[in-house]
């Protein structure tokens, strides 16, 4: 099943991908400021992190394929909505919509490839997994900022909506087909009828859940920001800009599954946490290094931090969970990363407004280190 759902994971990503490398664009067009700015990226990460909890609930109660199906051509089809926005307010209205419907992947995808594999290889497969997403990440800054430079920004999601949304009937269909699937979602059904919650997994998750969630908001709410920070810091043109991203993303291609083969056999909350501490002093030095090579050579690092971490992060929250509880916890876990996201978003920028870019960056890294100190406490004793 993995490499269906590494190709599921893939078009779920294509259009979600899009907004960040296109911001400079879409400032451009309605003259935003940078809190204006954050605040595009907010009103699709609000949405798709609170879609996540319902999201979550629902998979563990009528399966999977529907919430699937939605997450990928659901996601196509509101993202060509957003194409097809005239004003500010449809923008951000249609990528409102565009959250709600991409919700119901991860809590549905993750705990069918996390039972289809022997536990001891958990975090391996998931790293594979974060393949098809990383490419998605990867690619659409680099097709995405080229079409919106010829044809303008809305061309880019009305472009790659198309082949989104065919994938998705697609895999609606061949889901019906799959009787692995089939017997997963019946066994899973008859575990949650028997099956009793430990009492003691919530002390060791709560700690480990806070940190990878603060992390994550403050990475993605510094993400969306790089390429305006390229533009206005180094100068560069808006595709150039764009493409940055894709030097963060294509760390995914190779460090997802290198970081779930680690955390596999040296523990998962160890490599979380080390990939944590990395990542505060990596937002620091994004203000002093020089540009080419320089701040290339950080984002690159930046970008293995990141996805050493996830994959990690994914195989212990549900090593540690009930397993009729998994995509709800799931859900809890990707709803708070995506509101913690949304949430900093407009709050960078509007730091980045009254301060610049320097204290900001700054700021965030600093932050990142203090909560992760402050959980490796807590987290001392855990060997997993």
């Amino acid at each position: 099943m993995i490499p269906l759902f590494v190709l599921a994971h893939f078009a779920h990503h294509l259009v979600i991908a899009l907004p960040v490398p296109l911001l400079p664009f879409i400032r451009n067009e309605f003259a935003l400021d940078y809190t204006q700015a954050g605040v595009v990226i907010m009103a699709f990460n609000l949405s798709y992190g609170i879609s996540q909890l319902p999201s979550g609930w629902l998979a563990d109660r009528i399966g999977p394929r529907v919430l699937l199906t939605i997450g990928t051509a659901g996601v196509a089809v509101t993202g060509l909505l957003v194409g097809l926005s005239q004003t500010h307010f449809m923008l951000i209205a249609f990528l409102v919509l565009m959250g709600i419907a991409g919700g119901g992947y991860h809590p549905s995808a993750t705990p069918l490839i996390s039972r289809s594999v022997e536990p001891k290889n958990r975090g391996r497969a998931l790293g594979f997994h974060m393949i098809g997403g990383s490419g998605s990440f990867f690619l659409a800054p680099l097709v995405g900022a080229g079409i919106a430079a010829y044809y303008g920004w809305r061309a880019s999601f009305t472009l790659l909506a198309i082949p989104t949304a065919l994938f998705g009937i697609a895999f609606y269909i061949v889901l019906g087909r799959r009787p692995e699937l089939n017997r997963l979602s019946k066994t899973l059904s008859e575990y949650r009828d028997k099956a009793q919650p430990p009492s003691s997994y919530l002390p060791q998750l709560i700690p480990f859940m806070v940190l990878n969630i603060f992390t994550a908001g403050v990475n993605f709410s510094i993400i969306s920001f790089i390429p305006l920070f390229m533009i206005d810091h180094f100068g560069v043109a808006e595709a150039i800009a764009a493409s940055f991203l894709s030097i963060i993303y294509s760390a995914g291609l190779w460090a997802s599954p290198l970081g779930g083969h680690i955390s596999d056999r040296i523990g998962k909350v160890r490599v979380a946490l080390v990939a944590c501490l990395v990542t505060g002093p990596l937002i620091y030095l994004l203000n002093i290094v020089p540009s080419g090579l320089g701040i290339a050579a950080v984002l690159l690092m930046f970008g293995i931090a990141i996805y050493i971490r996830m994959p990690a992060a994914e195989s212990y929250i549900i090593s540690q969970t009930p397993e009729h509880r998994r995509s709800t916890i799931l859900g809890i876990y990707y709803f708070a990363s995506m509101e913690a996201g949304g949430i900093f978003s407009p709050i960078i920028g509007n730091c980045v407004d009254r301060f610049g870019f320097q204290p900001t960056f700054t700021s965030a890294g600093i932050a990142i280190l203090m909560v992760s100190l402050v959980c490796a406490i807590f987290l001392r004793h855990n060997r997993d």
